[in-house]
C-alpha cells in the first residue's frame, strides 16, 4: 500500500472503531507524541507514552470508552502527502462519555509509513478544550 493508501485505511477504520484492526496499521515499534503533557491527568487516560502496535490498540480502546461514539461528528478536510509522510488535517467534534459535554477542536496529525505500516504518529489538538469537556468544567468563550 501508498502511504495515501495506509492513511485512508487508518481513517476508515478509526471510523468503524475496531481498535485491534486500526493497531494493525501500526508498526511493531512506532513514535507516539501528543501535542500537551497531560500524561496522568484523570479525565484523559488515553495520553500516555506509547510507543508499541499493542500501545495503539490500548489508546484507541480507552479513547472509545470515554466518548459516546454516535455523536462522533470527526471531520477530516485535507490529507497531504509527501513520501512516507503524511499530514491530516480536520476537526474533532466528540461528546465526552462521563460528562455528556460535546467539544470541538482542530487537529493536525502527522503519520509517516514505512512498508505499510504506520511508524510515526504525532497528533495535534486543542487540549484544553479536551481535558475540560472530559473534567465537567466549559471553557470561557
Amino acid at each position: 500500500m501508498t502511504t495515501r493508501d495506509t492513511v485512508q485505511e487508518l481513517l476508515r477504520r478509526i471510523g468503524e472503531g475496531d481498535a485491534e484492526r486500526v493497531a494493525g496499521l501500526f508498526a511493531e515499534r512506532c513514535d507516539w507524541k501528543f501535542s500537551w503533557p497531560a500524561e496522568g491527568h484523570p479525565s484523559v487516560p488515553w495520553i500516555r507514552p506509547r510507543s508499541s502496535r499493542d500501545d495503539a490498540a490500548e489508546h484507541f480502546r480507552t479513547l472509545a470508552a470515554h466518548h459516546v461514539p454516535e455523536l462522533n461528528a470527526t471531520s477530516v478536510a485535507r490529507v497531504l502527502v509527501d513520501g512516507d509522510d503524511a499530514v491530516v488535517l480536520g476537526d474533532i467534534v466528540q461528546t465526552a462519555e462521563g460528562t455528556g459535554e460535546t467539544y470541538t477542536s482542530p487537529f493536525a496529525l502527522h503519520l509517516t509509513v514505512e512498508d505499510g505500516h504506520i511508524t510515526r504518529y504525532h497528533i495535534y489538538e486543542d487540549s484544553l478544550t479536551v481535558a475540560m469537556a472530559h473534567s465537567g468544567r466549559r471553557r470561557a468563550s
